[in-house]
């Protein structure tokens, strides 16, 4: 496929306009290890040269299979970004988090199970609000020097998050995350009023995940097709898909108008959609995440899409810019917000 590839932030590395992602593969989506080693090398024969995942998805198990899937000379040419945060053992409350201990101890098992030397891009999932962000630099700084970690990065932090990481690696000298990965689709706006404008002050990549709103936008709903309440996802999150919420119904709605707008522009809505993130001047790559091969040949064409004024425009007048569909998918709720003890004296 004929595209141009886009710098990773300020760091002069070339990556594809779309960013595969590893969630589904394993124990989370794709159980089958050789049909998902078939997906990424379908993937990379269409022209992907960047990979996402993360040590929580299945518990290290998507790492594995990307691992093993880049296995034979493929990891050489490949930009690997994979994330630390998640809770990786029930019991033991010291297996989570951003810390220093945490930190330098999981990278080691990131990079066994990807059967690689280096991390292109190291991301930490989640804020942690217990821990200092200069601790978590600290130690990210030092995987960098180790050459463990080529480059670091965020994921869902709120604006004023990437403003104080920033502020806190100038002052202290530690390594800069350089690039964030907020969630950020047609139905969910909100970071554009003000996590992609502070993201382009800092010369920061963006690679945003669920670009098809957890599978709201991938053509099967609305307009005669399936409801959303019977869908393979409603069973891991049932308040995203539950129709007797008000706000689900207004998603529902936006889904009607714009599958109308995207038949008018000869295209199925999952291109429309995809097309739309990838679009944003802020935007270096939308992380896709298919389960199937059938999945992924749905989207890759949106690596050729671009989209008009009058288009985007009209996008506009269906979901505003800067807002959510639905106010409470914000992809993470800060325990000042999340926890009602942080609200009252």
């Amino acid at each position: 496929m004929a595209f141009e590839h886009r710098s990773l932030g300020s760091t002069g590395v070339q990556v594809s306009p779309l960013c595969l992602g590893a969630m589904m593969f394993g124990a989370w989506g794709n159980t089958d290890h050789d049909e998902s080693i078939k997906i990424i090398h379908r993937a990379l024969d269409a022209g992907i040269n960047f990979i996402d995942t993360a040590d929580v998805y299945a518990r290290g198990e998507s790492e594995e299979i990307v691992g093993k899937a880049l296995a034979g000379g493929k990891r050489d040419s490949i930009v690997l970004a994979t994330k630390v945060h998640g809770k990786m053992h029930d019991d033991d409350p010291n297996q989570f988090g951003n810390t220093r201990r945490w930190i330098i101890a999981e990278v080691e098992n990131s990079l066994r199970r990807l059967k690689t030397d280096w991390i292109d891009l190291y991301q930490i999932h989640r804020p942690e609000p217990d821990t200092e962000i200069d601790e978590t630099l600290g130690a990210l700084s030092d995987l960098v020097r180790a050459g463990k970690v080529r480059c670091i990065g965020s994921s869902t932090f709120q604006p004023s998050q990437i403003v104080e990481a920033q502020w806190v690696a100038e002052r202290r000298g530690r390594e800069r995350f350089v690039c964030e990965q907020p969630p950020y689709s047609l139905l969910n706006r909100a970071i554009e009023a003000e996590v992609l404008p502070t993201a382009q002050r800092y010369g920061m990549a963006v690679i945003p995940w669920s670009p098809l709103a957890g599978g709201w936008l991938s053509g099967k709903f609305g307009r005669g097709g399936e409801s959303p309440g019977s869908s393979r996802r409603a069973q891991l999150v049932a308040s995203r898909f539950d129709m007797e919420i008000p706000a689900n119904q207004a998603k529902l709605q936006a889904i009607n108008a714009l599958s109308e707008l995207a038949e008018q522009a000869g295209m199925p809505l999952i291109e429309l959609a995809l097309a739309f993130v990838a679009n944003h001047p802020a935007v270096t790559a939308p992380i896709i995440g298919p389960r199937t091969m059938e999945q992924l040949e749905g989207q890759l064409p949106a690596l050729e899409r671009t989209l008009s004024t009058e288009l985007l425009d009209q996008i506009d007048q269906i979901v505003p810019p800067g807002q959510n569909v639905n106010p409470a998918e914000r992809g993470w709720d800060p325990p000042w917000i999340s926890d009602s003890a942080l609200r009252r004296r």
